[in-house]
Formats: C-alpha cells, structure tokens, sequence
C-alpha cells in the first residue's frame, strides 16, 4: 500500500508497450503510483503478492493463466486488493466472469484516460464500476448456457481440432465429445461446430 491520499496500482497486460503507454497515463494523476507490472496472469499474483497494491488493472486475454483465472487467485490471496478489468474485449460472458471471480470493475481500453483513473478511484473506494453499454448487453445476453465441458471442447474447437484430436486431450471418448459439441450448438443456437465456436466467442462464454 501507498501513503495516505495516494492508490498503488499493479498494471496486468500481455503487451509490454500497452502496459508502459497505461502506466504512463495513470502516473500523470498526483494521487495514482504504479507500483508493479504483469505480462501474465501468474505474473500478476506474483507481483500483487510483492507489492499489495490498493488496485490491480487486469487484462483477459493473456496466454497461461488468463484474466478471470488471475482476478479470482488475486482476490483470494489479497482480498484487500480491488481488480479492475481493463479489456479490448467488451463480451457480456466476460464481464459475469470477472464479476463472479471477484472483479471490482469492468472498463475497456479505448475509455479515455480520465474515465480510467476515475474508475481506479472509484474501485479503490469500495464502489463497482462497470462499462454501462456492456452492463446493459450483459442484461440482455443472459447466462452463460454452456456447462464447463461444453466450453472447453468449445475451446479446442476453435483450432479446428477433429472430436478424436479432442478426446485424446480431455480423456474422453470421441463420441462423448460430439455429445458435448452437439449440446453446445444447440445451446446456442449456430448451424455447425463453427459457427457455435464464433457466437461463444462473440458473447465472451469461451
């Protein structure tokens, strides 16, 4: 933690000329101070655990350990720290799941960097802050429907694995996962496995 009147901030991004532009943006406000920076989610709990900054910014989509995975280890191990999302992925699925793993709020990157150091301020004062076109889509979208085996061959989908190629990897049977499959395009109502991949990804539920 900082002194009295100022907030620390860890800054949890994949792209190390994102993290240094964010940083720089937010070290313009006199009471903000970047105390830490993450390339990855198993970084973040690394640093968070170093530094115990009053507010991790964290990123979704990162390789290893992703966003929503760090938040929920962030906040179990430090719960005095508030996570704010800071995403280019403004996917309803996306924001349930950052709020479910304990996320205090949810901004995209394109926000001006005013609005992103009033919502550091306003996480850091114990308030949600949520992006209020996403909070109204979320609304609408509903629930994620797709069980986790559902999204996770879902997700090995997407690199256009065969259901063999899945089946190895989940240990499962090949006919169990086009069980699974099928049950994910229903759910979402595509034509083929493609075509489910693409609405899941859209609406932030792989």
């Amino acid at each position: 933690m900082t002194d009295a009147g100022h907030i620390s901030l860890v800054i949890v991004d994949d792209q190390a000329m994102l993290r240094g532009a964010l940083a720089a943006l937010l070290e313009l406000e006199s009471d903000l101070t970047v105390v830490g920076v993450a390339g990855n989610g198993e970084e973040a709990v690394q640093v968070v655990s170093q530094t115990s900054p009053d507010v991790c910014l964290m990123d979704i989509q990162m390789p290893g350990v992703d966003g929503i995975e760090a938040t929920r280890r962030v906040r179990a191990a430090h719960p005095g720290t508030r996570v704010l999302i800071v995403t280019t992925f403004a996917r309803p699925g996306y924001l349930r799941a950052a709020l479910d793993a304990g996320a205090s709020g949810f901004v995209v990157k394109d926000a001006p960097a005013e609005q992103l150091a009033d919502a550091v301020r306003r996480v850091h004062a114990g308030l949600r802050v949520v992006d209020p076109a996403l909070a109204e889509a979320s609304l609408f979208e509903g629930a994620n429907p797709l069980s986790e085996r559902e999204q996770q061959v879902l997700r090995l989908a997407a690199d256009g694995r065969s259901a063999p190629a899945i089946a190895s990897e989940v240990f499962l049977s090949a006919g169990t996962v086009r069980n699974h499959l099928s049950a994910a395009i229903g759910k979402v109502g595509a034509a083929n496995r493609a075509q489910a991949v693409r609405v899941a990804q859209d609406k932030g539920w792989i």
